[in-house]
């Protein structure tokens, strides 16, 4: 496939809302897909809000938020490679299935932890939740391309990204006000119900099966270590993609930004908060990232150049909104700070995506994706736990945030370096 294949001749417009109701309307198989994925996310952010207002009851430790992200980072780095074998050897419907369900009865589990302040137990339960997501998500972007044509992949990454906004708006908001008014056992039951309703809608969507090559058997395929190399050397000899991999690594250079939104929200700009205002910059963070991509598919044009040089502009807008968020002297303007950090957040995430599903090989798809999750996460587990003994240590929140801020420079930076590289090399004549 051309890096310009469909660029700019799609029936489906990205950026225009007409395009969006016509693509849900028309393709059912999508339709489905989508609704679950929203369903699944919706109750994942009740999940967070309520944990996080345990955790600080039980320690009011700024660390014990970190090492609970920590926790929900830490799987998809040590499982991410496998579970990308997995993704690219079974089926996926299965995996996405199966994932759903247990989560379900993961998330039950934080019952017995928040009542019997077992704060260990909500850092396993909290690793054994994401170890399950670990295998559903390479399956899952894997299956998109497969309910899409070539045409409305753009499209549909945009829902998707959409959607995961809307929900984390919508979720956030939500979650902290059930949280403050009904208690965080509540949104737990509501986490566990949109967990079973996600399965329940996923076992509904036909996916193409896919021919399986018989293979000889041996210790080493069992473990996937020759399929995960092959995944390795799938990426070394693609420059483009091994770029693309790497874009949501670099923003994750300054993930300890989602422990800062809740301490803003609970210490900051409030004394002792119950999740309202945590929940209040959740929801801006979610509003942003839903129309960053839309805003930058109309200023940047569609085509996948255009989408390349976005995501180097959206390095530079986060910097610039958390740079202001840090001396924001109020929850109101905050928010529209947080707001505009993530409309460049959604940016990059989206456009990597969108791209990485054109230029991917189906055969890949599962293994490219794990991989860029697993250094997604690792390197926000790593920011994460930084920015937690930070607080501990006395640094003060604004500070923090002022140095997180300015690492989205770097690989800023390096994005900007590496398109100038690409500019040079596609005007070299043949």
């Amino acid at each position: 496939m051309t890096d310009t294949e469909h660029d700019g001749s799609d029936k489906l417009t990205a950026g225009r809302l007409r395009s969006y109701l016509q693509f849900l309307r028309t393709n059912q198989k999508f339709r489905r897909f989508w609704l679950a994925t929203i369903v699944s996310q919706v109750g994942d952010w009740f999940n967070y809000i309520a944990i996080f207002v345990v955790l600080t009851d039980l320690t009011g430790s700024g660390e014990a938020i970190s090492w609970f992200l920590v926790a929900k980072f830490l799987p998809t780095t040590l499982l991410g490679p496998f579970a990308g074998v997995v993704a690219d050897h079974f089926n996926r419907k299965k995996i996405m299935i199966i994932c759903d369900v247990l989560r379900a009865l993961v998330v039950s589990g934080y019952l017995l932890a928040g009542l019997d302040s077992q704060v260990w137990l909500i850092y396993m339960l909290a690793f054994l939740q994401e170890s399950a997501w670990t295998f559903n998500h390479p399956a899952r972007q894997a299956s998109i391309p497969d309910l899409c044509s070539k045409e409305e992949l753009k499209v549909a990454n945009a829902l998707f990204g959409a959607s995961w906004s809307v929900n984390l708006a919508l979720g956030a908001a939500l979650g902290g006000f059930v949280t403050a008014w009904f208690g965080w056992k509540a949104a737990i039951l509501i986490d566990v119900g949109t967990f079973l309703g996600s399965a329940l809608l996923v076992s509904t969507v036909v996916l193409r099966l896919r021919p399986r090559k018989k293979k000889e058997f041996s210790l080493s395929r069992l473990t996937g270590v020759p399929a995960f190399l092959e995944g390795l050397q799938y990426v070394r000899s693609n420059s483009r993609v091994a770029a693309l991999l790497l874009v949501k690594s670099g923003w994750a250079l300054s993930g300890g930004i989602l422990v800062m939104l809740t301490v803003f929200g609970e210490h900051v700009f409030s004394d002792g908060g119950r999740g309202g205002l945590s929940g209040v910059l959740y929801s801006m963070r979610g509003i942003g990232a839903a129309i960053g991509p839309f805003l930058a598919w109309r200023w940047f044009g569609a085509d996948s150049s255009g989408m390349r040089r976005a995501i180097g502009v959206a390095f530079a807008i986060s910097a610039v909104a958390y740079l202001l968020f840090s001396q924001a002297p109020n929850i109101f303007i905050a928010g529209i700070f947080v707001l505009f950090g993530h409309i460049g957040g959604a940016i990059q995430w989206v456009f990597s995506s969108t791209l990485l599903h054109l230029r991917v090989e189906e055969q890949f798809r599962g293994r490219v994706f794990a991989v860029e999750m697993a250094l997604l996460t690792l390197i926000m587990s790593l920011s994460t736990l930084a920015t937690g003994q930070a607080l501990d240590a006395g640094f003060s929140p604004r500070s923090i945030v002022v140095v997180l801020a300015l690492l989205f420079m770097v690989p800023g930076s390096l994005w900007w370096l590496y398109l100038i590289r690409l500019d040079k090399k596609n005007k070299q004549p043949v």
